[in-house]
């Protein structure tokens, strides 16, 4: 498994990583104890999770992933081979039960999600502690365009890096990110942190697969000129480029047929459509559509990791066999080709 460097730090990082969002949903706790083990044993050291997962986001399974995956870590004795990351969420009226949807980036509010996220997750310090999303008015989680907010609650990037300093100080977590970030927020990060000597962000976890290209606009030439790599979320898009969802083909356990309302930009005719081109280009290569996608997201200079998940072992297999696959030119002219026609039609 080849390795990155997380940031400007020492830290080394697998390539791949292991997300945890189906944990305590879509997987039973004994399922993703199967699945760290297969990720453990190819190599993976770099394991994902938030506070709000599993997702779609619900009050009785808060938290329930950090604790199916802290469970893991006693039972598998692998903590020190394992970087551990997770998420503190943002304020939001979909998730009430999370310090009543009002939670900010904070001293009070960083500090209760660490503290929480230390306990279910059993251990004494987070390696990679990230601010699931922005706490100011912004554009992620799928829209599109940006609209200032009429009425807009007070934010200070300076004193949440400054909280972040204080958790790194006090020793519960190592390195910072940010995640659904914008390249406005990004260059604040960094600036402030130069500015007043503050701790610099390792990563930036946004979503990035061949439905979803944003990221080569702007926050691309930052992430690789600031040495702060991508970690990349959702590659496959929902499984949407697995070529599963071709023709109307799904079956009821199937994350967008599940979950469809969480995953709805997934389902427009435009989205289908190129899905469907770019699973024609992989199997006219001859290669798994899911491997190639995850190998065009692999293939990028500013990634420094991507985040798999799976809902079954064979899927993880099959996700896994992609780390050592590098794509053709002909077929990287192709997606190519098909983004200029039909360009990020799943924001």
């Amino acid at each position: 498994m080849e390795k990155s460097r997380l940031g400007k730090t020492d830290t080394e990082v697998s390539r791949w990583a292991l997300g945890t969002m189906t944990f305590g949903a879509q997987n039973s706790a004994a399922e993703a104890h199967a699945q760290l083990d297969a990720a453990a044993a190819a190599g993976i050291t770099l394991l994902d999770s938030a506070e709000l997962y599993p997702a779609p986001a619900a009050a009785e399974r808060y938290g329930e992933s950090e604790r199916i995956l802290g469970q893991w870590l006693a039972r598998s004795g692998n903590r020190q081979q394992m970087l551990i990351a997770t998420k503190a969420a943002g304020p939001a009226a979909f998730v009430p039960w999370i310090r009543g949807g009002r939670s900010r980036h904070d001293g009070a509010h960083l500090n209760a999600a660490v503290d929480g996220s230390l306990t279910r997750l059993g251990i004494d310090c987070i390696d990679l502690m990230q601010l699931h999303w922005p706490d100011r008015a912004t554009n992620f989680f799928g829209q599109r365009s940006y609209k200032p907010a009429r009425e807009e609650p007070a934010f200070d990037i300076e004193a949440t890096l400054r909280a972040l300093e204080a958790l790194v100080t006090a020793g519960k977590i190592r390195h910072i990110g940010i995640a659904n970030e914008t390249p406005w927020g990004m260059s604040e990060f960094l600036r402030l942190a130069t500015l007043h000597g503050l701790p610099r962000i390792v990563a930036i976890q946004n979503p990035y697969n061949l439905l979803n290209r944003g990221f080569e606009s702007g926050l691309a030439e930052i992430a690789w000129r600031e040495h702060c790599g991508l970690l990349a979320y959702g590659p496959l898009a929902g499984g949407l480029l697995s070529g599963k969802y071709l023709d109307g083909r799904s079956n009821e356990d199937a994350r967008l047929v599940r979950h469809a309302r969480h995953y709805r930009q997934f389902t427009s005719a435009a989205a289908h459509a190129a899905a469907a081109r770019y699973v024609g280009i992989a199997r006219e290569a001859g290669l798994e559509p899911a491997a190639m996608a995850l190998a065009f997201v692999a293939s990028k200079p500013y990634v420094t990791s991507v985040i798999i998940g799976a809902t079954t072992a064979a899927q993880l297999a099959s996700n896994l066999r992609a780390a050592t696959l590098k794509l053709p030119r002909d077929v990287m002219r192709a997606i190519d080709a098909v983004h200029e026609e039909i360009p990020n039609p799943c924001p």
